[in-house]
This record gives C-alpha cells, sequence and structure tokens, in this order.
C-alpha cells in the first residue's frame, strides 16, 4: 500500500503549498521512491476550464485532456512525469458526483450528507491513485486555507483518515507563515499558533509544521512554536524565501523535511537523493553568460500567473542556451501601428500568447507584422499562431478582410474557423479539443530542426483551427504548414522559411516543458534570440533600424 503526506496550509494563501509539495515529492524521487502529487480544490466550479485567468491563473492541461489547477504544472516540472485528471479533484467534481449517485439511487433512500458522503466520496479520491501500485508515497495539497468553509469537507477527511489508517502511513505537514515585524524587528509565531490551533479544532494535528520566512527561525524560535503546536523541534521546517521556486528542493533537504517525512511513514529502503541534473540546471540558471530581452504579448499580464507555463518554459530554456531571459510584458491593447516600434524596438524575441475573445487582438496582429517585417525571431502559441496567420494573409496575401469567426463571425474571408465537430457544442466546460495528439513534421523544415524527428504529440486547448480550404493560398505566398495531425489534417504548426526564426503552433508546447527535459521550440527560439541579440550588438546600425 502506498503511504499518503497531506499538506495544508494556514494564515494566508499563495504561501507556496504546491512548491513545496512538490519539492518534497522530488527529493522522495531522487532517493528512488514512485512518488505522485494530487491537487484537492475547495471551490465549486468542476475544473478550472471556465474561470477568467484574472480569477485562477492558467488552466493548465494534462496529457488526458483534464482542464487543472496550475500547481499541476509545478508538478510535472519538479517531477518529469505525467499527471492526470486523477490528480486535481474540485469540491464541484464531489458534489457532482454524490448528487448523480443520488439521483440514480444509489444511497437507497438515505437522507445524502456532507459526514458520510461527501467526506466518502472525498476520502476514495484521495486514496485512489495509492490503488494503482505505481506509487511508493501519494502527496495530497489542500487549495485554500485552513478556516475557510469551503475548506471543511476536506480536513474533516483528512481527520477521518488519520483516524482510519496505521500512524505509519499518513503524515501531515502544515505550511504557515512567520511575519517579521520591522518596527519591533522580529519574528511574531502567534499567526502560526493560532492557524495550527484552528487545525487540530478540527480533529488534525500536523506533524510537521513548515514556515514561510523572510528571516532565519532563531533555536528560540524553532522551540516556541513545537512548544506551542505540539510538533518535535525537528519538525519546524524553516521555509526561507528563494530567488528561484527551483532552489526549494535544496533548502528542504537541508532542512531534512523528506527524511523527517520517511522516518515518520516508518521507510527504512531508500538511497541517497541524487540531484546531480537539478543541481547543474541551477548551476547554468543562477550564472548565464548572456542576456536575452523576449517581449511577451498578452491580454493577461497584469497576472503572471495567467501565464505560468509559459514563463517556466522560459527559465528552462533560457538555462539549456546558458542565457537569462528578461520578460518584457507587453499588453496586446496598447500595441499601435504608431507605437509599435517604440513598444517592440528593444527585443530580440517575440512570443504572442494564447487567449480568447476579441480584446487585444488588433495589437497582437500589429506586433507580427513588425516580428516579421523586422526579421525579429516570433514565437506563436495557439492564438499567436492564428494571429501570425491572419496577418499574412491581410498584409501578405492581399486577403484584407481576414479574420477568425471567434472574433467576426461573418467574415468573408474566415482564415480562422471553428473546428467542425465543436460547431454543434452548447456546454463550454470541458468542451475543448484537449489533451495530447500527434503531429507529423514535413521534411526539410525549421518544425524538423527543432523536434528532430518526424512525429511528435503536444498537448492542446483549442476550440478554433486553420481553415485548409486556404492552405494552397498561404503556401503560395510563402507561408508554409510545416506540422499536421494526421487523421484530421488539422494544421499544427506554420512557418516562414524565408524569416531567421518566425514559427506558430496550434498546440500548447509550454505544458510539456520540465527541468530535465526544457521544451525544443523554447530552446531553439531563445536560441534565435541569442543570434539576434549578437548581431544587433556587432551591428550599431541595425539596432537603429529596429528602433
Amino acid at each position: 500500500m502506498a503511504k499518503f503526506i497531506f499538506v495544508t496550509g494556514g494564515v494566508t494563501s499563495s504561501l507556496g503549498k504546491g512548491i513545496i509539495a512538490a519539492s518534497l515529492a522530488k527529493l522522495l524521487q531522487a532517493r528512488g521512491l514512485r512518488v505522485t502529487i494530487q491537487k484537492f480544490d475547495p471551490y465549486i466550479n468542476i475544473d478550472p476550464g471556465t474561470l477568467n485567468p484574472y480569477e485562477h491563473g492558467e488552466c493548465f492541461v494534462t496529457e488526458d485532456g483534464a482542464e487543472t489547477d496550475l500547481d499541476l504544472g509545478h508538478y510535472e516540472r519538479f517531477l518529469n512525469i505525467f499527471t492526470s485528471q486523477a490528480n486535481n479533484v474540485t469540491t464541484g467534481k464531489i458534489y457532482q458526483t454524490v448528487i448523480n449517485k443520488e439521483r440514480e439511487g444509489a444511497y437507497l433512500g438515505k437522507t445524502v450528507q456532507v459526514v458520510p458522503h461527501i467526506t466518502d466520496e472525498i476520502k476514495r479520491r484521495m486514496l485512489l491513485l495509492g490503488q494503482r501500485n505505481e506509487y511508493d508515497v501519494i502527496i495530497t495539497e489542500l487549495g485554500g486555507t485552513v478556516g475557510d468553509i469551503e475548506s471543511l469537507p476536506f480536513i474533516e477527511a483528512v481527520r477521518q483518515l488519520q483516524w482510519e489508517m496505521p500512524e505509519e502511513d499518513c503524515v501531515v505537514i502544515h505550511l504557515t507563515l512567520i511575519p517579521y515585524l520591522k518596527a519591533a524587528k522580529e519574528l511574531k509565531t502567534k499567526p502560526t499558533q493560532h492557524s495550527v490551533k484552528l487545525l487540530s479544532q478540527e480533529g488534525v494535528n500536523p506533524d510537521i509544521i513548515v514556515c514561510r520566512t523572510e528571516e532565519p527561525l532563531s533555536p528560540e524560535i524553532r522551540k516556541k512554536i513545537a512548544l506551542f503546536c505540539n510538533v518535535k523541534i525537528e519538525a519546524v521546517i524553516e521555509a526561507a524565501d528563494a530567488s528561484t521556486i527551483y532552489e526549494v528542493p535544496i533548502t528542504m533537504m537541508k532542512e531534512k523535511l523528506d527524511l523527517i517525512c520517511l522516518k515518520k511513514l516508518n521507510i527504512t529502503h531508500y538511497q541517497d537523493a541524487e540531484l546531480g541534473r537539478w543541481k547543474t540546471f541551477l548551476e547554468k540558471l543562477k550564472h548565464p553568460k548572456q542576456k536575452v530581452t523576449i517581449g511577451l504579448i498578452g491580454k493577461y499580464i497584469e497576472l503572471q500567473d495567467a501565464y505560468k507555463s509559459i514563463l517556466e518554459s522560459f527559465v528552462h530554456a533560457g538555462a539549456m542556451n546558458e542565457c537569462k531571459v528578461q520578460i518584457m510584458n507587453v499588453h496586446s491593447e496598447s500595441i499601435t501601428p504608431e507605437n509599435v516600434s517604440e513598444k517592440l524596438g528593444n527585443l530580440d524575441g517575440l512570443l504572442v500568447a494564447p487567449g480568447f475573445g476579441h480584446r487585444g487582438m488588433e495589437g497582437k496582429i500589429t506586433a507580427v507584422k513588425y516580428a516579421r517585417e523586422k526579421r525579429l525571431p516570433f514565437f506563436g502559441i495557439c492564438l499567436g499562431m492564428q494571429m501570425a496567420v491572419i496577418e499574412f494573409a491581410r498584409n501578405v496575401m492581399g486577403l484584407t478582410a481576414a479574420h477568425s469567426t471567434e472574433m467576426q463571425p461573418d467574415t468573408p474571408t474566415p482564415v480562422i474557423d471553428l473546428m467542425e465537430h465543436q460547431k454543434k457544442i452548447t456546454i463550454k466546460g470541458g468542451t475543448m479539443r484537449l489533451g495530447s495528439y500527434p503531429c507529423v513534421i514535413k521534411e526539410d523544415t525549421l518544425a524538423k530542426a527543432i523536434y528532430s524527428k518526424p512525429l511528435i504529440s503536444e498537448r492542446h486547448r483549442h476550440r478554433y483551427e486553420f481553415n485548409n480550404d486556404y492552405l494552397q493560398q498561404f503556401e503560395q505566398a510563402g507561408m508554409i504548414a510545416s506540422g499536421k495531425n494526421p487523421e484530421s489534417g488539422l494544421v499544427e504548426i506554420i512557418e516562414l522559411p524565408e524569416h531567421p526564426f518566425f514559427i506558430g503552433v496550434q498546440y500548447h508546447p509550454e505544458l510539456k516543458s520540465t527541468v530535465e527535459n526544457p521544451q525544443p521550440i523554447f530552446v531553439h527560439f531563445i536560441k534565435a534570440a541569442k543570434e539576434f541579440a549578437a548581431k544587433r550588438t556587432k551591428n550599431p546600425v541595425l539596432e537603429r533600424e529596429m528602433i
């Protein structure tokens, strides 16, 4: 049977439960254990697929097509293994299952209640991955903060499991905040004490307390926390602010978080932690030899979590190129033909981000035109690819009315159109083209140089596609389809052979980039940006022309 670790949070949200869970999982994996992580979110939405990015950040898509919490992206990036729909559960999914069973008569006329019916379903989902005999340790992150009304059923489920399981099969980690008061020049433990007390009142007693802090924890502070929170001193873990999230596994290893968990779980067969590749990555990340500036053109730039996987992919690709990638966020609504040179003139590369809806569309098209004409390395993802198609149709092919039916349903030149099987769909949640699909790559193309193989598999999340009725016209004008789905013929990759680096993809390559396997397009994009930056440095005239 698998062992279980539950990670709860207190005092405030956004403390980094996902990073702590992923870091612990990485350390256990490095010691030879089979580990996975699951996230239980307390919101009543079935999944984040219909949530605005401002509400929830990006929607991470798994191989099997589940729209999930962005923390699953961290899990995959740290562990270098795939997650699935079983790794993310919401209150909405729990209630949907219970209500469906009630309608079917599965409860034999009994009154359906939070306890035991909701909590039983939560426990069933919590234990599900452990029944596959694929993992030694299952780490479960509970979303929200202890004390939230919506979190109570999850906490109650953990209480019951903590009581039902043998003591050595279950560990509870509580992540909390130790604020530093500058006026008093001291750390304060009272919020943590109250948080643990609140958790204990619900019947859950933490075994380990991880303390987010800006200042080091003194032995006296650790002893005070241990005494008032009823844990051993060695079980009080310091989680100081780090310069990068990828340092956290190293700091947690120094704090012996993994060894404490192994001891409490009575796991005796494990190896020394093998983190050679991880440390090499960190070394390259911290000591870059060059810097490039990449413009990220998007409509949700106020919230960085909206593009979390893209930003992390740049971190991975930057380290691979021993290059610091500096991101310059540019709101697509602010770009006009009059100011585009001023806004984008100092860039070494341009990425047009994915999104939905018409807002900021013309700004993205203007940015694409600038990159194409100035021979600036360009990379478009999903909607970014579609904007590149529309820009080329309008400004090169002379199809001035070219548009997407997403923004203009009655356009006479629908170069981007709704996928055929999407036309009868009315329900929004979970109905897009989701998950991993194959793509055949054409020989002697930029895409083939990037991937070095004829067949790839990438993840999707879209309803609209390149309209193949116009494909011949595009290729005659100079934009080629270098990647297609082998079954449907859907265009997956477009590029301009006459441009130094101009590529757009319908899929989301950022979703499969990890520390150990950086995404190839991002790696080659940064390489192209480095070359562009080097040429501009050597050629002041080129730099003036760009500006």
